[in-house]
Order: C-alpha cells, then sequence, then structure tokens
C-alpha cells in the first residue's frame, strides 16, 4: 500500500493548479473549478482507509453528474505538463486509473489489461488506444513483479 503523505498531497495540489487542500479526519479534500466551462471537482483522498477486510488507500472525485471511486489505489503519477494526476490501482494483471485534471474533469479507465500500456498504440482500435496512452504515464509504477505477468 501506498504511503501518501503531506508532501505528496501538495504536489497533487500543484500540479492541479488549486489554490490549496484541507485535511477532514481521515482524508484530504481539493475543490477544483473551471469557471469557463462551469465545472466543479471535488477530489477526496483516503490514504488508508478500511476497505472490506484490509486498509487500502481510497481516491473519489465527486462532480455534478459524477460519483467515481478507486479503491486500493497502489500509487499516482503527476504530469505538470498535462496539467493531471493518474491514480492507479493494480489487481491481478489489470490496471484501473482514476485521471483528474486542471480543467475540473476526470476520466475513470477500469479493468484494463496491463500489457496494453506497453503496446504498440497504433495497432489498436481507436477506443482502446484511448485507455492505453491514458494511463501510459504510469508504466514507472507498476509494480515489476506483477508487470511480468
Amino acid at each position: 500500500m501506498i504511503e501518501f503523505t503531506e508532501n505528496d498531497i501538495a504536489q497533487v495540489v500543484s500540479v492541479l493548479g488549486a489554490d490549496n487542500s484541507t485535511f477532514h479526519e481521515d482524508h484530504y479534500r481539493i475543490r477544483l473549478e473551471n469557471r469557463d466551462e462551469r465545472r466543479v471537482l471535488t477530489l477526496e483522498i483516503y490514504p488508508k482507509i478500511m476497505l472490506g477486510d484490509k486498509d487500502g488507500m481510497l481516491v473519489v472525485a465527486y462532480t455534478a453528474s459524477a460519483h467515481l471511486q478507486l479503491h486500493n489505489c497502489s500509487g499516482y503519477v503527476c504530469s505538470e505538463e498535462l496539467g493531471e494526476v493518474t491514480f492507479v490501482a493494480e489487481t491481478n494483471g489489470t490496471l484501473s486509473g482514476l485521471v483528474i485534471e486542471q480543467g475540473a474533469a476526470c476520466s475513470l479507465y477500469a479493468g484494463i489489461n496491463r500489457k496494453l500500456i506497453s503496446s504498440d498504440f497504433t495497432q489498436l482500435g481507436v477506443e482502446v488506444m484511448l485507455s492505453g496512452v491514458a494511463l501510459s504515464l504510469a508504466e514507472e509504477i507498476i509494480d515489476p513483479d506483477e508487470k511480468k505477468e
């Protein structure tokens, strides 16, 4: 399980261009607003919470039209260039990712075959390619032992 610290939240806040984060008993909360497109996104990060019978990290995104959760987050990648943070969970050869963007937007990719992110994207259909490209940033943080599956 990842140990998510105050340094991590500071990095996430910086990359997303948020004003700040607040800590509420067991989780961090970041509010993003895109006034031009009239969007608001609230990001909550629970560094350690009971998920069934064991502790794990939970990342939640709330928007006006969605409530997305990524359970057992195993890591994250910040991209200043893209202005986004990708949170990743690895399970039995598959990846799921929750991408949070500066513009108060988010995307969820679930149950992606781990091999897809290091594939030749030109050989994939557009529908499949999008998830592979989106999660390819996370290739550097994937557990190498699980990657060999």
